[in-house]
């Protein structure tokens, strides 16, 4: 009795582990993507032309560093030790590889700088032919947060290090993808026009804000890893939960209402281009 008494103790006395895992493979990984984004952004930045500071402006170059940044944070910084501690902290961690981390490095690109790999994306559209659709870019992203997070699978991730990259990889290649079809600076094969973009970030959403909102009101704690690992910050198992659940149904619907304003505001500039371009083409 004394010792359930003593290893309770411990469970609430446990403390935050802050420490940061610096993955050397990761930071290469990095280091590289950051490096090759820099040089091709200064060379269309420096090649002379009237466009050059609006084909490479500095706010799409602080866009993609700044996914590099956030990926570190998720990845390497005590935001992924705590991770290992606190359901929630997990749900930010993934929040940020599916949304905030693809987001802003699309946002890095242009047509410009994306120029010499135009073709190789096509051809890639092309091949992959039903699985290049948006239909199947929210089937993806849908159904890794679903099978993601069964208890099972969620548990096997914290348990075993490399279903835990597994986990965080097709996290990164579902939001790619889904985030592609709504800020690429390539035009499209199969385009998202119209109300299309509603519908489609409509039905995303709609399926993870009410897993969300599941976690969020699930009458007991449904991760057996947590149950069992050391507490921190006061917070019951059940809590943590129920916080995870809240942070994954926010943070849906606020990206999907920014993403909307900003699309509803680049349609508006792109009608407005084509019509100058009409009007152009009629005086001429």
């Amino acid at each position: 009795m004394c010792a359930v008494g003593a290893s309770f103790a411990n469970l609430i006395a446990a403390r935050a582990n802050l420490s940061w895992s610096l993955e050397p493979e990761l930071l290469v990984i990095l280091a590289i993507a950051g490096g090759a984004y820099v040089a091709r952004w200064r060379t269309v930045r420096g090649a002379g032309s009237p466009r050059a500071a609006a084909d490479a402006p500095v706010w799409r170059l602080c866009c993609f560093l700044g996914s590099l940044l956030i990926t570190a944070v998720a990845l390497i910084s005590p935001a992924d030790a705590l991770a290992d501690q606190l359901f929630l902290m997990h749900m930010v961690q993934h929040t940020l590889l599916l949304d905030a981390v693809p987001i802003l490095a699309i946002l890095g690109f242009t047509k410009v700088i994306l120029r010499p790999v135009t073709r190789a994306v096509h051809d890639i559209e092309r091949r992959a032919g039903a699985l290049a659709s948006p239909a199947f870019a929210v089937v993806l992203y849908v159904g890794v947060i679903w099978a993601w997070h069964v208890p099972a699978a969620y548990d096997l991730a914290l348990r075993h290090p490399f279903v835990h990259v597994l986990e965080h990889v097709t996290f990164l290649l579902a939001g790619s993808l889904y985030w592609w079809h709504l800020l690429s600076p390539i035009r499209a094969r199969l385009r998202l026009d119209g109300l299309g973009p509603i519908a489609y970030m409509g039905a995303t959403k709609l399926f993870v804000g009410a897993l969300g909102m599941g976690l969020a009101f699930a009458p007991s704690a449904l991760y057996p890893y947590y149950v069992h690992h050391a507490r921190v910050w006061g917070l019951s198992a059940h809590d943590d939960q129920s916080i995870a659940g809240l942070v994954m149904a926010v943070e849906q619907s606020l990206v999907m209402g920014v993403a909307l304003v900003v699309l509803f505001v680049r349609a508006l500039a792109e009608s407005e281009r084509e019509q100058q371009r009409r009007e152009r083409y009629e005086i001429a």
